[in-house]
């Protein structure tokens, strides 16, 4: 079967969601994956990062505790194979049979667009060890659905490609850990595998050209440098990478670097090195030229997940749709599976209701009861340090540039009874972004140990848009640490 009423290019999280969601109104619905089902968050991002993280701050929460014995250091061996066997070691069996379970097809290989609604699937080496060789080429009734996701960017400083850096999937999927690493980037991969990394031996040099988490509030990024510089991380900030040598390959790699402000410059020799310093849209070989969009660019979606400057179908329906990451809208897995929903409930509403075609959501009965726009109002971000940082809508100064009039009350987490019950050193802050005329939470930062836990209460008072004095009934329980909200209210003037 060469025709589908749904293509999906790409069968990661969010492509996963996109076309379990499109199928439910009787569309069919095939996935074109070139790598492994379950894409890059599953096997070389959130999933083997986070766990590569987790037995270091089990280990630092043991310690913290009074009448704990010392936990000592961390069992290397088994983090790597536990990380193994969180990730299936690389066997993607499960999520095939996920696929079939709900009625999407599987095409294994390299899916691009030659055409309106044409996918063009060429066999990917090593991927399907039953491909015939056969470039394949599949129709799309209806849509087709891009979800390529992100790669990694490689700066053009002298001699680093030739140095053979470490991206994200190396430094996710190590076999054995290095001596010593050096992490070029102060984003959140270059800040956690810094912690992992210090976490389980390595002695790690981190080198930002700025402050460390840009996008988050300063005293977060402040706090992160603080505490990798007392795990014996060697953090440098506001220096630039000028040049890389790697004489010997498999050998030590040096990185000279200079101060932004022009001192230096200065040599690193370390046995790896990581360069964390972004990512951008995998959008080069998807065939976007042949329906007249920029191969170079992020695709530019509207809040239907519709791409913009697509010529609609002959009924003047969309029919290029995208999510995630190769949007440039979307940088977390999370808030791209989000993506993925509206748009596959988008397709489902536009074109299918119990197998027969809509031209519109009103004529497709009850499936109109899904959100048909993305609402981006409310983006989250968990970075899994320690103290682990997480944050929701804009910061302070994000919120103060777009023209908003707010008030900022912050609260330290330390002075809630709930913390000194988790620790004597608990230490941490809380800090909300209030619209001043409104009354209502539009932003929220947390940072300490397991902040990440109490961020979905912020997002929900944000989507919600719940004004504070609702918020001070909503009472927390004693002692948690997430009795930070009542401090915050009563902060707030309540």
């Amino acid at each position: 079967m060469d025709t589908y009423d749904v293509i999906v290019i790409g069968a990661g999280p969010v492509g996963e969601n996109a076309a379990d969601r499109a199928t439910r109104t009787g569309l069919s619905v095939a996935v074109v994956e070139a790598e492994l089902v379950g894409g890059e968050c599953s096997y070389w991002a959130c999933i083997p990062s986070k766990t590569l993280l987790r037995p270091g701050a089990a280990r630092a929460a043991a310690a913290a505790v009074p009448g704990v014995a010392d936990p000592g250091p961390l069992d290397v061996d088994a983090v790597l194979a536990w990380r193994d066997e969180r990730t299936g070691e690389g066997d993607d069996s499960g999520q095939e049979a996920w696929l079939d379970s709900v009625g999407i097809t599987l095409l294994r290989g390299h899916g691009r667009l030659v055409g309106e609604r044409v996918v063009e699937v060429t066999p990917a080496l090593g991927v399907d060890d039953d491909a015939d060789g056969q470039v394949r080429r599949l129709t799309a009734r209806c849509a087709v659905v891009v979800a390529t996701g992100s790669a990694p960017v490689l700066p053009g400083v002298p001699g680093l490609a030739e140095a053979e850096p470490w991206t994200s999937r190396e430094a996710t999927a190590v076999e054995s850990v290095p001596d010593s690493l050096i992490v070029v980037g102060g984003g959140v991969v270059g800040c956690e595998m810094a912690q992992a990394y210090a976490d389980l031996g390595s002695h790690v040099t981190l080198l930002a050209r700025g402050t460390l988490l840009g996008g988050a509030e300063p005293f977060a990024g402040e706090a992160v440098a603080a505490a990798l510089r007392d795990a014996g991380v060697d953090v440098r900030l506001g220096v630039e990478t000028r040049a890389v040598t790697r004489p010997e390959p498999g050998g030590p790699v040096t990185v000279t670097v200079t101060d932004t402000d022009g001192g230096g410059p200065a040599d690193v020799t370390a046995a790896e090195l990581l360069v964390a310093t972004g990512r951008r849209p995998r959008t080069g070989d998807v065939g976007l030229d042949t329906v007249g969009l920029d191969p170079a660019a992020a695709l530019t979606v509207d809040d239907t997940t519709a791409v913009v400057g697509a010529a609609p179908d002959d009924q003047g329906r969309p029919w290029l749709y995208a999510c995630g990451d190769v949007t440039g809208r979307a940088a977390t897995t999370h808030q791209g599976k989000y993506e993925a929903r509206v748009c596959g409930d988008v397709v489902a509403t536009r074109f299918g209701h119990d197998g027969a075609r809509a031209t519109d959501v009103e004529t497709a009965g009850d499936w109109s009861r899904y959100r048909a726009t993305a609402d981006h109002g409310a983006r989250t971000q968990a970075v899994f340090t320690r103290p682990q940082v997480a944050w929701v809508g804009p910061t302070e100064a994000a919120a103060r540039a777009a023209g908003k009039d707010v008030d900022v009350v912050t609260y330290e987490l330390g002075d809630v009874a709930g913390a000194g019950v988790t620790s004597p050193d608990y230490a941490g802050r809380a800090q909300l972004i209030v619209d001043r005329e409104r009354r209502v939470v539009v932003g929220a930062t947390f940072v300490g140990p397991e902040a990440a836990e109490m961020l979905h209460a912020a997002t929900i008072a944000v989507v919600g848009e719940v004004p504070l004095d609702r918020l001070w009934h909503a009472v927390p329980a004693f002692p948690t640490v997430s009795e930070v909200w009542l401090r915050l209210a009563e902060s707030s003037g309540l």
